[in-house]
């Protein structure tokens, strides 16, 4: 099929105020997986397309409640990593692999584990043996497996921290010493201004076919010119390089250039695919997720929409060919990442049915996109949104704003749990600049809210198709973003949850943000909830339920903390039996919902954080709920290093 070449410009995008829902009578099953075993969970999202969905139901609403663990796995990490700022970085945040009785998961600094999946016994582990690490978060979010047609191979592919993509024998462990050099493939050696910690890989790669798709993870707000965000495909067998795309355009002939307005304006770096990339089997297809170029909070390098920044893009799998691409945020100076993996489903229209890419964003905005065309099939308007008052900033006029419900923080309000504590959090609100959620950065000072964790952030979207309804969960919080002109920059920064302030080497600005919370007790200065799960009814394109995840406080010391929701990152996953699994919060509790109600039907306190998506399989007939409990240092929930699976008794 020959390229489309679409783009999210006004003209495609409805200008009316009378948006009308078009009720879809039922979502089918995803097309976009191969033949899955039922009892298998073969990639991160259980399907290529991201889906997360399982056709189990030996656990169900009747007996959640009995589920208990069945085995624990040691992964020893925290023992075995030598280099000392990954470990207070360091971010379990896995989902395992099933695939005929094998368990295959990645820790942090990318070692890979199999198991047996009835016992959780070790059958075999590799190390890749990290040469450095710089990276503001040491994650790795899961493996791909790759099987030849004929069965005569099984590969598993990770991709590391310090950015090679490595390719193992399933059976053994053990390098495949005819991919790449020796097994693995440098991914910084053919480019440019890839700087030793700065680039990584920390979601695992796509399979389509023959061939292995890979993204990177880039250092934010440091440069202008950062590395480049290319995509990259390499045969699965070889390691042979079959195609490459840059998300910003680098020749003034692209379609997309005219979009990147100044002198320099294409030597811009990111715009990179940090996030996991879907797949329709089908069609062949890649769906990628394009982040903010760079750096994230001033554009004045880069003036104009910057089209294929911020946007899901579908490539052909076999050659790299631009299909379309749909841009969910103009000109990004939010650091508005589309940082969830799109989920492929089929919606039905009236009497129609259409391939779709469900799309959620760290605003909280949630697309319905026509998966061969890309144009919206749920209406979209493009909105007025506030102009900059940063000299040589010019933010995009206007927003596109979906019809389904906004998630998240949307009407941020001061909040306090005394009269002490309201009044500070009022003070704040007052010395920052407020007008929605495209605020743009000021050098006064400007509130954001969503945060960069967002509204949707990698934790995604799950589907339950027989039900028609989209989970997922979401963070409401707000952060606080500043402009410091050049010459009044000091690099002294925090942590995540602290202030952060980067260079953004290049621009006139560097930038100071912070999450917006209480002092002392750490607590969000905005209104509760925090963070919420919540179901979107795709036939009547209406919230069916929201409700708060986890806590912040023990409820024992503040009866209210049920009430406010965790801040949480880590994915749900849904099941035919009408269940959706999830932990992602402070609290360290795995917990069940009934799909179609929000209730709380199951939780367990995890050895240590779930900031991991968990995964459910069938083995010996018997059905496991499995999540990679470790933690994550910048969020500060318990470390640790358990791989724990779970099963009726």
């Amino acid at each position: 099929m020959p390229a489309l070449h679409l783009f999210a410009h006004r003209s495609l995008i409805s200008h009316t105020s009378a948006l009308v829902w078009i009720a879809p009578s039922v979502i089918l099953l995803v097309s976009a997986a191969a033949a899955t075993e039922p009892g298998d969970w073969p990639t991160v999202g259980r399907n290529r397309g991201g889906l997360r969905h399982s056709p189990l139901t030996q656990i169900n609403r009747d007996n959640v409640a009995r589920l208990k663990p069945a085995w624990t796995y040691r992964t020893g990490e925290l023992d075995l990593v030598k280099i000392g700022s990954l470990k207070s970085k360091i971010a379990f945040e896995a989902t395992p692999l099933v695939v005929d009785g094998t368990l295959y998961v990645s820790t942090p600094s990318a070692r890979v584990i199999a198991l047996d999946a009835a016992t959780g016994q070790e059958r075999w582990t590799y190390d890749p043996h990290l040469a450095g690490f710089a990276f503001a978060e040491g994650a790795s979010r899961g493996v791909a497996l790759w099987r030849a047609a004929d069965g005569s191979q099984q590969r598993v592919f990770v991709g590391t921290l310090d950015a090679r993509l490595i390719a193992l024998d399933a059976a053994t462990g053990k390098p495949c010493e005819d991919f790449g050099a020796g097994g693995a493939i440098a991914l910084t050696a053919s480019l440019k201004r890839a700087a030793p910690g700065l680039y990584a890989v920390t979601s695992p790669p796509a399979i389509v076919g023959d061939t292995v798709v890979v993204g990177s993870a880039i250092g934010d707000n440091q440069r202008f010119n950062a590395a480049s965000g290319v995509v990259r495909a390499f045969d699965a067998r070889s390691g042979k390089l079959l195609w490459s795309w840059d998300p910003i355009p680098r020749t003034r002939d692209d379609p997309a250039a005219a979009t990147w307005r100044g002198d320099r304006a294409l030597e811009t770096g990111a715009a990179n695919v940090w996030s996991a990339i879907s797949v329709d089997e089908g069609r062949g297809w890649v769906f990628l997720p394009t982040s903010c170029p760079a750096p994230d909070f001033y554009g004045g390098n880069r003036l104009g929409d910057n089209q294929y920044a911020n946007s899901v893009v579908a490539l052909d799998g076999a050659t790299g060919a631009r299909q379309w691409h749909f841009q969910v945020v103009h000109h990004d100076i939010w650091d508005y990442d589309v940082a969830a993996q799109p989920v492929l489903f089929d919606f039905r229209q009236g009497d129609r049915t259409t391939p779709a890419v469900a799309v959620g964003t760290k605003m909280g905005h949630l697309f319905i996109l026509d998966r061969v065309t890309g144009k919206p099939l749920v209406p979209v308007e493009e909105r007025p949104v506030p102009k900059s008052d940063v000299a040589g900033e010019e933010a995009s006029p206007t927003q596109p704003f979906p019809a389904l419900p906004a998630l998240g923080l949307q009407n941020p309000q001061p909040w306090g749990r005394n009269d002490a504590e309201l009044a500070w959090s009022k003070g704040q609100f007052a010395a920052l600049r407020y007008d929605g959620i495209f605020t743009p950065p000021s050098i006064r000072g400007s509130l954001l809210a969503p945060a960069n964790v967002g509204g949707i952030n990698w934790s995604g979207m799950t589907i339950d198709p027989a039900r028609q309804l989209l989970v997922t969960n979401v963070n409401r919080t707000a952060s606080a973003v500043r402009l410091i002109p050049r010459k009044d920059f000091s690099s002294a920064g925090g942590s995540r949850l602290g202030e952060e302030r980067a260079a953004q080497l290049g621009t006139p600005y560097a930038m100071a943000r912070s999450t917006l919370r209480l002092p002392d007790v750490g607590l969000p200065a905005t209104k509760p909830p925090w963070g919420t799960l919540a179901a979107i009814d795709l036939a009547t394109g209406k919230l069916r339920w929201e409700v708060p995840l986890g806590w912040m406080v023990d409820p024992k010391e503040e009866p209210r903390a049920a009430e406010w929701g965790s801040v949480n990152l880590g994915g749900a996953i849904t099941t035919a039996s009408g269940l959706t699994f999830i932990a992602a919060s402070k609290d360290g509790h795995l917990r069940a919902f009934d799909t179609e109600t929000g209730k709380v039907l199951w939780q367990a306190e995890l050895p240590a954080g779930g900031q991991a998506t968990p995964m459910t399989y069938l083995v010996n007939n018997q059905q496991y709920l499995v999540i990679a409990a470790g933690g994550h240092a910048r969020l500060g929930t318990k470390l640790g290093d358990y791989v724990v699976a779970y099963k009726v008794e």
